[in-house]
């Protein structure tokens, strides 16, 4: 079969987040991956009944697709539980397409769940340090550390500033001010990012994505049942996967990252190019990934990036609509992001998202990432205009 059949053959149907932010004690990772699963098959119009795709990952519970279809009464024909961290959602939309077209399923169900800020106050990591690692007794504060080098190389090589790195972070916060759930919504310069505490040189904590609580979930069918169901369809266009190293030693350049793989390979596949997206969703766990994949996915040149989202670029106003929800940074954050770009890319599309839509949005490009820029995923999303 050739990939390119998967083109406008499936749609998401329903998307929704479980309660965010800080939900307190007695609320487990699997009691908001529930919820969120319930309210996006309630997005839907479809019932746990329709279910018989199920796709999952999770640092919080062993055997996630079995432990996850116990708790929800689901037994699929279909399970997934590709495990390739935050970008692993995306990868179970792919994933999910082509099950749909080859008819291993008809009704897949994609679903996160974390308690992380509750729970711990601080990062789950789904990956365990279990195999030998010479990094450890440098004593790197890890993930950080390593987005840290990325950003050190990064303004070293092209000349990239501090406040152009600031610019992210304040741009996803005036996002974050129109979207009525995002968990930080006062007001922050570019001043307040470079003045906050420094946790790994040189990024600060405004520099970093929030931790909080959180689950999210997303329906997909196939075209033809999406059509008679409630809500508008949103196409699955092209998607793809890439990954280059685990440890960020073994990155091959600090600047360049796998997006560039899956970012092309899902541009040939979905027949579009950057200049057709209408709105972006990047996993910006720190803000050094916006200026990575906005270069890698080819918004703009390698090394351009600083100047791209200068000026309030990617903020409300500007040239390119990116991360409209707040993003990881100010909306939410509960250890892997990249449902989340999904769930904001549908409801642009729909039209569904408030104050913050972004006006004529046909297509939407949603990016995840895994790891320390390990593993990239990009999927491409239209409404019917664009099949």
């Amino acid at each position: 079969m050739d990939e390119r059949q998967l083109r406008g053959h499936t749609a998401i149907v329903g998307v929704a987040e479980s309660d965010l932010g800080e939900v307190g004690p007695g609320v487990t990772a699997l009691d908001l991956a529930e919820q969120a699963a319930g309210r996006a098959l309630d997005d839907a119009g479809l019932s746990i009944a329709d279910v018989d795709g199920l796709f999952t990952h999770s640092a919080f519970f062993p055997m996630p697709s079995v432990v996850l279809g116990e708790r929800l009464g689901v037994r699929p024909r279909h399970s997934d539980s590709t495990a390739t961290g935050g970008s692993s959602f995306l990868a179970h939309v792919r994933h999910a397409a082509a099950a749909i077209e080859t008819g291993m399923c008809e009704v897949a169900l994609i679903v996160y769940g974390s308690n992380q800020r509750s729970a711990s106050g601080g990062l789950v990591s789904s990956g365990q340090n279990a195999i030998p690692s010479y990094e450890v007794p440098f004593g790197p504060r890890l993930p950080v550390s390593a987005y840290a080098l990325a950003a050190a190389r990064h303004m070293h090589e092209f000349g990239t500033s501090r406040e152009q790195l600031a610019e992210v972070a304040v741009a996803a916060r005036r996002w974050a001010q129109l979207n009525p759930v995002a968990f930080e919504q006062g007001d922050l310069t570019i001043d307040d990012v470079l003045g906050a505490r420094t946790v790994s040189s040189p990024l600060t904590v405004r520099d970093c994505c929030l931790v909080t609580d959180g689950g999210g979930a997303v329906v997909i069918t196939t075209s033809e049942r999406a059509r008679d169901l409630p809500r508008p369809p949103v196409f699955y266009l092209g998607g793809a996967e890439a990954h280059s190293h685990m440890s960020i030693s073994q990155m091959p350049d600090l600047t360049r990252t796998a997006a560039a793989e899956s970012g092309a390979r899902a541009f040939d596949l979905a027949g579009l190019s950057p200049a057709d997206v209408d709105v972006v969703q990047l996993y910006d766990a720190f803000t050094i990934n916006v200026l990575l994949f906005l270069e890698d996915l080819g918004f703009c040149a390698k090394g351009e990036g600083g100047d791209f989202v200068s000026n309030g670029g990617i903020a409300p106003g500007g040239h390119l609509p990116v991360n409209t929800n707040g993003g990881g940074l100010s909306y939410c954050h509960p250890g892997m992001y990249g449902i989340f770009t999904l769930i904001e890319a549908t409801r642009q599309i729909r039209g569904q998202a408030g104050d913050r839509q972004v006006p004529d949005s046909h297509v939407a490009l949603a990016h995840g990432n895994g790891g320390m820029l390990s593993s990239q995923v990009t999927v491409l999303l239209g409404d019917a205009s664009v099949l």
